[in-house]
């Protein structure tokens, strides 16, 4: 009888991804994006499309070759060394905790619409404290409930898509018995289309548009951090990068070109859900009030496989000596830290309400860049670490068009960043970000000159492997488990 083997499958995985990635940064900036290029942003999704692809590749076949608990840290560390490690570790965690706290604001905010009683510090502090308490369950119960709060979403979006559609084929009355706001069924679809300019902004509204499209992408990352939690990694991940993808591009471009069935892009606000907007344009103004159920959930999704990743961001710092001893945690579920993370978001929340509204939001903005700081270095650790190699580091899960594509994505990448004081708000989030960058490289310098005793003991990262075929390598499932059955046998 085979043994069942515990940890996280292929939809688990997948949904924690979603979870993260599809939060307000689609439901609410992507009208940022639709102003900036009309319906020519289709076209800057399928490139943010392509640009996970490639990046999400680059992770899984670093993470298929070695399954470390660091992921990106880790590979970044073997890459470039020690420095490199400890700076793109701390930038994510604080970038990540500072967003967070951002995310629980709005969240308050939408609530405070239904508990008017509630003032906004105590709503915020209660949804990270419930956060924060939820990731304690473990990763199979989070991502069960994970799955659920993920449904929502994406149930949301497909169900905008329908309503789209049968607004657009007049058939709205019988489903919804109500018509169209504004001139009936004629209002939508090809009478929207017509005449609505394909490239309004021309190729520079395309780039600009960018910014905020990769924005509305980021978050898969936490893929790579939960591989200590699944179950055959050399064959769940790469399954579950490759079901990612496919299902983010896919709705995206769904919802996107549904919503220019609906509503012009100059009736379109950065202020409101452009989905908000679209519906209620066409009389269907209730919806506002699902959509904001919606969003609360979208957030609260984005917020539990946040802290996820950051608690497990933490373990690894930990190991390898980047923290005070006391933070490094044995167990399965790294208890200290998603505290420690879950205290730093209380405390972020805390300086929302004592710092100059100005000084905050330049604070909070880092998150963006902290992210894209990421997928650059990943695909500049998997480029030095293959070139290092020779070679694929696994049959079956290399980049194609490497290195070409490496160069066009670590291109492509920087572009978006230095792009990002070009867009309102975000100029913010590239300086504090960079600030954040030299603050924690400047620690590390620093540290590494005071110290006078030898690196604190800790778990050392493993060297990628040798190239080995799926034949006789642990990136075969069925050998995987044979040989650890084996290894639990005797």
């Amino acid at each position: 009888m085979k043994r069942e083997v515990k940890g996280l499958s292929v939809w688990h995985l997948t949904m924690l991804a979603l979870g993260t990635v599809v939060g307000g940064s689609f439901f609410l900036g992507s009208s940022v994006a639709v102003r900036a290029a009309g319906p020519s942003v289709l076209v800057a999704y399928v490139i943010g499309g392509i640009l996970v692809y490639f990046i999400l590749t680059a992770l899984s076949e670093m993470t298929v070759a070695n399954p470390a608990s660091g992921s990106f840290r880790t590979y970044a560390e073997q890459a470039f060394g020690r420095g490199a490690g400890f700076t793109i570790g701390w930038v994510y965690w604080i970038g990540l905790v500072l967003a967070m706290s951002s995310e629980a604001t709005a969240a308050s905010i939408l609530l405070r619409n239904w508990f008017p009683m509630l003032s906004l510090p105590i709503l915020g502090a209660v949804i990270i404290v419930t956060v924060t308490l939820l990731n304690l369950l473990g990763a199979d119960r989070l991502s069960k409930l994970e799955s659920g709060l993920a449904a929502i979403k994406l149930l949301a979006i497909a169900a905008f898509v329908v309503i789209a559609v049968c607004l657009a084929a007049g058939i709205v009355t019988i489903l919804f018995g109500t018509t169209a706001g504004q001139g009936g069924a004629a209002a939508a679809g090809y009478s929207i289309l017509h005449g609505e300019p394909w490239m309004p902004g021309g190729i520079s509204g395309i780039a600009g548009s960018m910014l905020m499209v990769m924005f509305t992408y980021a978050g898969f990352e936490v893929l790579g951090l939960a591989v200590p939690e699944t179950r055959n990694p050399a064959v769940t991940i790469p399954k579950a990068i490759r079901l990612t993808t496919v299902l983010l591009v896919g709705l995206y471009l769904a919802a996107i070109a549904a919503l220019f069935l609906l509503i012009p892009r100059s009736l379109v606000s950065e202020q409101v859900s452009p989905f908000v907007s679209a519906l209620t344009l066409h009389g269907l103004g209730w919806t506002g009030t699902v959509m904001n159920i919606v969003l609360v959930t979208a957030i609260l999704s984005t917020m539990l496989a946040s802290v996820f990743g950051l608690g497990r961001m933490l373990r690894s710092l930990a190991e390898e000596g980047h923290t005070p001893i006391w933070m490094r945690d044995r167990k399965d579920i790294p208890y200290r830290g998603i505290l420690v993370s879950g205290g730093a978001m209380l405390g972020a929340l805390g300086l929302g309400l004592m710092l100059p509204h100005g000084i905050y939001l330049f604070l909070v903005s880092s998150g963006g860049f902290s992210l894209l700081f990421v997928y650059v270095v990943i695909m500049a650790s998997h480029y030095r670490l293959r070139k290092r190699h020779g070679g694929p580091f696994t049959q079956g899960h290399g980049m194609r068009g490497f290195p070409y594509t490496s160069w066009l994505s670590i291109g492509s990448l920087i572009a978006i960043i230095v792009s990002m004081p070009l867009i309102p708000d975000q100029g913010g989030g590239l300086a504090a970000g960079m600030m954040f960058v030299l603050l924690f490289a400047g620690l590390y310098a620093v540290g590494r000159l005071r110290r006078t005793t030898p690196d604190l003991p800790g778990k050392r990262i493993r060297q990628l492997p040798p190239v080995r075929p799926m034949s006789s390598g642990y990136a075969n499932a069925e050998l995987s488990e044979e040989l650890t059955e084996q290894k639990t046998k005797k």
